[in-house]
């Protein structure tokens, strides 16, 4: 009895037709490009921003310019990487040019998508932080009246008991001498104490809802008048003096989250981009590299 060789076509159908032995090789090199060019970049943008006012670039132009370092960092590192394992793949024998045209191919994606997410896996805190980085800014503001308008309605002689009221600010009301419902000045042993914690609370409503009654802003200006020596017209003007910065403060916070918030959006549309464009180029890289293996083999 004689035994043939196995032919081409039974060779092919037994061997696998992924090799992951390359494709690691090429996903660590990729993995390990990234994190240099990564630390690069990272150096780069501390260098590009500035503390100071009207220094450095914007928050815009940081985020453009992050996303296109990105961009360039999937486009480096999934070169090499696919390249690699298109290179380091052994070649079979017996199949047609188009189909092991198609493994070149896979195998670089394969070698970016391993490379992803051990990059993702070292880097989870940061690339979180990048995607949530929007979302916790834009609630910041809300979140931070929120507590604000709780903290000082806890506050002044409702806590000396012991009591969290977060009714502070209608328990005032009950209690105000009633000739400051109108704007009159109110008796003089109706204010006894310290007002500051029913003027905190009063503003931090008005925070809350977004503006301050009439008979609220009366009754400040009564008792910016009667802690002052002022007039009273003195000190209603005070009185809206100080609400125009409140309210000045409110739109630049808003402003500034709203920024926070575009800055994220921007960076999270970019690093998916990159990724994108790295899938491409490591699928690509990886025909390349196996084309070269073929022909340097055809030349041996």
């Amino acid at each position: 009895m004689t035994f043939e060789a196995p032919t081409a076509a039974i060779r092919g159908s037994i061997s696998s037709a992924v090799s992951w032995s390359a494709i690691i090789a090429g996903a660590l090199a990729a993995a390990s490009l990234t994190l240099i060019l990564s630390a690069l970049g990272a150096g780069l943008g501390l260098i590009s921003v500035s503390p100071w006012s009207n220094e450095g670039v914007g928050a815009g132009t940081l985020a453009v310019s992050a996303g296109v370092w990105l961009i360039v960092i999937q486009w480096l590192s999934t070169a090499f990487g696919g390249y690699l394992t298109g290179r380091l793949r052994t070649r079979w024998h017996g199949i047609p040019t188009y189909e092991g045209m198609f493994r070149d191919t896979a195998h670089g994606f394969l070698a970016w998508a391993l490379a992803t997410l051990v990059v993702a896996g070292l880097l989870s805190s940061a690339v979180s932080a990048v995607i949530s980085g929007g979302a916790s800014l834009a609630s910041g503001a809300v979140q931070g009246t929120t507590q604000g308008a709780t903290i000082a309605s806890n506050s002044g002689e409702n806590s000396q008991n012991g009591n969290a009221d977060v009714t502070g600010y209608f328990v005032d009301m009950l209690f105000r001498p009633a000739a400051t419902q109108a704007g009159a000045a109110p008796a003089p042993n109706g204010l006894a104490g310290d007002p500051r914690a029913e003027a905190t609370r009063i503003l931090a409503r008005g925070a809350f809802t977004g503006e301050i009654p009439d008979n609220d802003k009366a009754f400040l200006a009564t008792l910016v008048s009667q802690r002052t020596g002022m007039s009273p017209d003195e000190a209603r003007r005070r009185v809206d003096d100080v609400l125009g910065r409140v309210d000045q403060a409110k739109q630049q916070a808003k402003k500034a989250t709203d920024e926070a918030r575009k800055t994220a959006a921007t960076t999270s549309m970019m690093m998916a981009l990159s990724l994108l464009i790295g899938a491409f180029i490591g699928g690509v890289a990886g025909a390349v590299g196996g084309r070269h293996r073929d022909d340097d083999e055809f030349l041996a």
